[in-house]
């Protein structure tokens, strides 16, 4: 626990990934260092007339390896330290960072202040590296404060190459270039150039008479299953019978097209009366889907499949884990898929 005092204040996360890393002079393989070193390659750190206090994983975590007991570990540290600090910074690996801003944003409920994702795709220490601008510019946005003392941005989002994107809008697009990551269906929060223009209009509010409530539990019983031509039953009847399997995210084409095939529709409506919920998302990464728009979405509507609307695939899944985590009944998460709980959905 960290003592508050008059300064903007900033709890630094690090959980892993690119941004902390330093290369091995005898084998050339990325590895992780110590977050003091952080400091020692960004002494910019302390221009800023902030109190930055920080917190990392030990050891820390490749983002390959992030999962749900980490998400609740990341919402623990943010729950203990919440009154203490204006804004959290999560440094963390960029592959599941899109999945881990999606969770956090459900997890955090009402939240009422900025909790801002980034990375970077070099290290830190390297010449070049995007994640000394990254981090600068999250923990500047991280305790920005409106007028009125209220936080600009009181929300989970990922910061990366000058954008500020909602975080459970957000895909990592690219691998290689420096704007890794997109959100395709929802414009972003603020742009950061020569100064750092936020679109008010479009940032969430938390309501004041109620306070942030941290959630902690998911059920992982779900899986993501992506159509393609001449998919076939035996792949789709194997993959609905998965043991113990709850929910699936349907990736399908356009604005939520699939086969019309007899078996196809009969497997899904089977499924679904065996209280398998499915979430119909589009492969495409711009727009939303529309079952009612064409008669091969109207037949899934009628197997009981439920709309994810312009959902990214991030989103729809981690979501799906953090309502069947709370043992909410069929009709409950089929309502609550079709509700936008935290920005996520547009309808």
């Amino acid at each position: 626990m960290f003592m508050k005092n008059d300064y903007p204040s900033v709890l630094l996360i690090y959980t892993g990934g690119t941004i902390g890393m330093i290369e091995n002079p005898e084998t050339g393989a990325l590895e992780n260092f110590n977050f003091d070193h952080l400091l020692k390659h960004v002494p910019e750190l302390k221009r800023f007339n902030y109190r930055i206090s920080s917190y990392q994983f030990d050891p820390p975590i490749d983002s390959s390896d992030m999962e749900p007991s980490l998400w609740a570990k990341i919402v623990k540290i943010i729950n203990y330290n919440y009154d203490y600090f204006d804004g959290f910074v999560i440094l963390h690996g960029t592959d599941t960072m899109a999945y881990t801003a999606s969770a956090l944003s459900f997890m955090l409920e009402n939240l009422a202040k900025p909790v801002i994702l980034t990375g970077s795709q070099l290290p830190i220490g390297t010449l070049r590296t995007d994640g000394k601008e990254n981090l600068i510019t999250s923990i500047e946005i991280a305790a920005a404060k409106n007028p009125d003392g209220a936080p600009v941005v009181p929300e989970v989002c990922i910061f990366f190459e000058n954008e500020l994107m909602r975080g459970n809008r957000t895909t990592k697009i690219n691998a290689e270039n420096f704007n890794a990551f997109r959100s395709f269906n929802y414009p972003s929060l603020a742009h950061a150039g020569i100064h750092i223009k936020y679109d008010a209009h479009i940032i969430r509010r938390p309501d004041p008479a109620r306070p942030m409530k941290p959630h902690y539990l998911f059920d992982t019983n779900v899986v993501m299953l992506t159509l393609f031509p001449g998919i076939q039953e035996s792949i789709i009847n194997s993959v609905l019978h998965v043991p113990g399997l709850k929910a699936v995210v349907l990736k399908t084409f356009g604005s939520g097209n699939a086969p019309q095939k007899e078996w196809f529709i009969r497997q899904l409506k089977e499924a679904t009366e065996r209280g398998i919920i499915i979430v119909n998302i589009t492969q495409c990464q711009r727009g939303a889907v529309e079952m009612e728009r064409y008669e091969t979405g109207l037949h899934l509507l009628q197997a009981g499949v439920v709309s994810g609307y312009d959902s990214t695939p991030e989103c729809a899944v981690t979501k799906l884990m953090f309502l069947l985590g709370h043992g909410l009944n069929q009709a409950e998460i089929r309502y609550r898929m079709n509700s936008d709980l935290a920005g996520e959905i547009t309808k």
